[in-house]
């Protein structure tokens, strides 16, 4: 190549990117240099094998060979030793030259090798954390049924009411012992709910349906009242009869005359020094 042409190469302006339209790019230090193709880039990345390394995990008094990607990351590693060693990923402590690995971190950046020797533990405190974590769920699930049967339970009782409301304020009298049943069927299911320990969302249901039952229970004391005004013509001339018995406007004819003619003998008798006897009946 001549000097003319060189000369002519370095005089094109190149792009915005840098890179001349004849084929050329110019580096950050001014070398000019032939310009790569992306196609070229790719197709040398596709040809690039990743080696697949053995490595020995030693836990306990047993070794485990583990085949691995090198690029893979300690916590793919950790998934590969759960099966053989029984550990959770999250109770595994992995150890390279007595340094405690980050699941996070690469396995050929941290310098393993083909043949690395690893040490695994177990994480006590991980391991307790979970177990108390599943206990925590396990009591929230419980929970979680326990206010779901409870609800469906209330739903019962509370069409129940509603019936009962419906009759007594359309007129009709109800007996005070179905009152007093639902009132204690509620109660149960209030006593049920107040056992249930529960945090956050279930917490909020928890109360939810404290108020249901609260409010069903308030309702059934005001029918009871308004039911206790309610009665028949017979219970309605039974209690008139006997506020007149009270107030002494009782009839005559309910004095019976064998009584009358008694209390006329004992006025008639007459004997010497006797004295005549006049009842008379005091109006209250």
């Amino acid at each position: 190549m001549s000097s003319k042409e060189l000369l002519r190469m370095k005089t094109k302006k190149p792009n915005g990117n840098g890179l001349s339209s004849s084929g050329w790019e110019m580096r950050p230090g001014g070398m000019l240099v032939q310009k790569r193709s992306s196609d070229h880039i790719s197709n040398q990345s596709s040809n690039i094998v990743v080696p697949i390394i053995t490595l020995k995990v030693k836990y306990g008094s047993s070794y485990h060979e583990v085949k691995i990607s090198s690029q893979a990351t300690f916590g793919e590693l950790k998934k590969m030793l759960a099966g053989p060693t029984g550990l959770h990923t999250e109770d595994q402590k992995i150890f390279y030259k007595e340094k405690e690995k980050d699941s996070r971190n690469f396995l050929d950046v941290s310098g393993i090798k083909d043949g690395s020797k690893l040490v695994l533990i177990e994480d006590e405190i991980s391991r307790e954390k979970r177990y108390l974590e599943s206990r925590r769920n396990a009591k929230m699930e419980n929970a979680s049924k326990e206010i779901t049967s409870i609800r469906l339970e209330i739903d019962k009782l509370a069409k129940q009411v509603a019936n009962v409301e419906m009759d007594i304020y359309g007129g009709k009298k109800v007996t005070e012992t179905l009152l007093l049943s639902l009132i204690e069927m509620l109660m149960t299911q209030l006593i049920k709910l107040d056992g249930i320990t529960a945090d956050g969302d279930l917490k909020l249901q928890r109360r939810m349906q404290v108020k249901r039952v609260q409010k069903y229970i308030e309702t059934l004391d005001m029918l009871k009242i308004r039911n206790s005004t309610l009665g028949n013509d017979n219970a309605k001339v039974s209690m008139n009869h006997k506020n007149r018995i009270f107030t002494g406007q009782m009839a005559k004819s309910i004095y019976s005359q064998q009584e009358q003619s008694k209390m006329g003998n004992f006025a008639d008798e007459k004997s010497p020094g006797s004295v005549v006897v006049t009842t008379k009946w005091e109006t209250f």
